[in-house]
C-alpha cells in the first residue's frame, strides 16, 4: 500500500527553500489540511484568524504527558516555568494573568518610553558609525534588549547573560527537542529564576519606577502575582519581546532593500514608516506558523476540527492570501487596511505588540534619517528559521554612510 501523501510537513526542504510558492500549492489545494502526520494546518487568512480568535484555542501544551517527557518530565525544572507563562494558559487564569501583566504595557507606559527607545537607537547607530556593518549583530538585536532591560530595571551589563539564559529556555517549544537542548534549558531557568529572583528582593528594600517593581505589586482589589509567576512573565517579555521585533527590524530593512520603490517612498514621506508597519510585517513575516491545541470542535467553512486536535496556523500563508490582500506577493509600503497577525490575534495577541511596533518604526525612521546611504552588501544574506515557525536574518550585511 501506497504511503499517504503529506502535503504540509514542517521538515520539507521545499517549506525553506521556496515557502511562499509552498503555502499557494497549499491554499489552492486544501487549505484546511488535516495531516497524516496528526495534525491540522489552515492557510487562509480568514481560518487563520477565526481560529485565533476562537475561545477554543488553547496554548495548553504543557499539560501533554509526551510533551512533558521530552523535556525532562512535568517537575523539570523549565516545565515548572512554562506552566506558569501567559501564553499556555486559557480562560479566566489567562485573563487574570494578562490583566495584571497589562498593568504594566499601558498605551501611556509605551509612549513614555518613546525619549528612551530614541536614545538607544540613537546610541547604536553613532556606535555602527559608516562603511560595513552588520544590522543584525549590531542594531536589531541590542535594540529590543536594552529596551527590555530598561523597561524592567535590569542592569544593561546583564542583558547577554539574561538572552542566554531566556534563549535556551525557550527551545522548550521546538517540536524537534534534542537531549543537548533539554540539557541546556533545565540548567537554565534555575540560574534565570535565581538572578530575578535577586532583582526582586532588591526592589523589596527598594523599590524603583520600573515594570518589575510593578509586577510585584498588588492590585487594587488586593490581586497579585507570586515570585514564581512573575518570573516566569518575565522570561516571556525576553522572548517574546526580543526575537520578534529584532526579526520584524530585519526582515523590513531587506525587504525595503530589495524593493528601492517603496524605500524612496518612506525616505520622501518619512511621516508614512509607522503606518507601513504592517504591510512591512506582513510581506515577510517572521512569524510564520503558531500552534495550539483545541479544547471544543472548531467549524470553518464546512469543516470541523475535532476537539483535542494539534491545529498551526499558517501565518505566512495568510499574509499572502490574495482572497485578503490585492497582489499580495508586491510590497506596497501605502497598503492600507492590512493588520497583519505579526503578533497574533485574539485573546492571546502578544500584550508587547504596541510597544514592538514603537521600536520597529523609531529604528526604521531612525536608520533612514541618519543614513543617506544604506546598501545590501551582499546577495546571499543569511536567513535563520526556528523549526520553521519563527523566520529571520541570522546577520545582513549592509554598506551604510551618514547622510550630508
Amino acid at each position: 500500500m501506497d504511503k499517504p501523501r503529506v502535503l504540509f510537513d514542517l521538515t520539507d526542504p521545499a517549506l525553506m527553500n521556496d515557502r511562499y510558492e509552498y503555502y499557494r500549492r497549499l491554499r489552492e489545494t486544501e487549505p484546511i489540511h488535516h495531516s497524516p502526520q496528526g495534525f491540522w494546518t489552515l492557510a487562509r487568512y480568514a481560518d487563520v484568524e477565526a481560529f485565533l480568535r476562537a475561545p477554543q484555542t488553547s496554548s495548553a501544551t504543557p499539560e501533554d504527558a509526551m510533551f512533558a517527557a521530552l523535556r525532562g518530565g512535568r517537575d523539570a525544572p523549565a516545565m515548572r516555568s512554562m506552566r506558569r507563562w501567559m501564553v499556555v494558559k486559557s480562560g479566566e487564569e489567562h485573563r487574570r494573568l494578562r490583566r495584571l501583566v497589562a498593568r504594566a504595557l499601558t498605551p501611556n507606559a509605551v509612549e513614555r518610553l518613546r525619549p528612551e527607545i530614541h536614545r538607544i537607537v540613537s546610541g547604536l547607530i553613532d556606535e555602527m558609525g559608516e562603511g560595513e556593518i552588520d544590522l543584525i549583530s549590531q542594531f536589531a538585536t541590542p535594540v529590543p534588549i536594552a529596551v527590555i532591560c530598561g523597561l524592567l530595571g535590569i542592569p544593561i551589563e546583564d542583558a547577554w547573560r539574561c538572552l542566554e539564559w531566556t534563549n535556551a529556555i525557550a527551545n522548550i517549544v521546538d517540536p524537534l527537542i534534542t537531549p543537548q537542548m533539554r540539557i541546556a534549558m533545565n540548567t537554565a531557568e534555575p540560574q534565570f529564576s535565581a538572578y530575578i529572583q535577586e532583582q526582586m528582593e532588591l526592589r523589596r528594600s527598594h523599590p524603583r519606577d520600573d515594570v518589575l517593581t510593578m509586577l510585584m505589586r498588588k492590585d487594587d482589589n488586593g490581586d497579585g502575582l507570586s515570585d514564581e509567576d512573575v518570573i516566569a512573565q518575565v522570561l516571556l517579555l525576553f522572548n517574546a519581546g526580543h526575537e520578534t521585533t529584532l526579526n520584524v527590524i530585519g526582515n523590513a530593512v531587506h525587504a525595503l532593500l530589495t524593493h528601492p520603490d517603496q524605500l524612496r517612498i518612506l525616505r520622501d514621506q518619512p511621516e508614512l514608516i509607522e503606518p507601513a508597519f504592517e504591510e512591512l510585517a506582513r510581506y515577510n513575516a517572521t512569524v510564520q506558523i503558531i500552534a495550539r491545541q483545541l479544547n471544543g470542535d472548531l467549524a470553518l467553512d464546512g469543516t470541523v476540527i475535532p476537539a483535542g486536535s494539534a491545529v498551526l496556523g499558517i501565518t505566512g500563508s495568510a499574509h499572502r492570501d490574495p482572497a485578503r490582500f490585492d497582489d499580495p506577493d508586491r510590497l506596497d509600503v501605502r497598503r492600507t487596511g492590512v493588520r497583519s497577525l505579526a503578533f497574533g490575534s485574539g485573546p492571546h495577541a502578544c500584550i508587547a505588540a504596541m510597544l514592538g511596533k514603537a521600536e520597529v518604526s523609531i529604528a526604521l525612521t531612525e536608520l533612514l534619517r541618519r543614513y543617506g546611504t544604506i546598501e545590501l552588501a551582499t546577495d546571499t544574506p543569511r536567513w535563520h528559521t526556528r523549526f520553521n515557525f519563527v523566520l529571520g536574518l541570522s546577520e545582513l550585511p549592509l554598506r551604510v554612510a551618514f547622510s550630508g
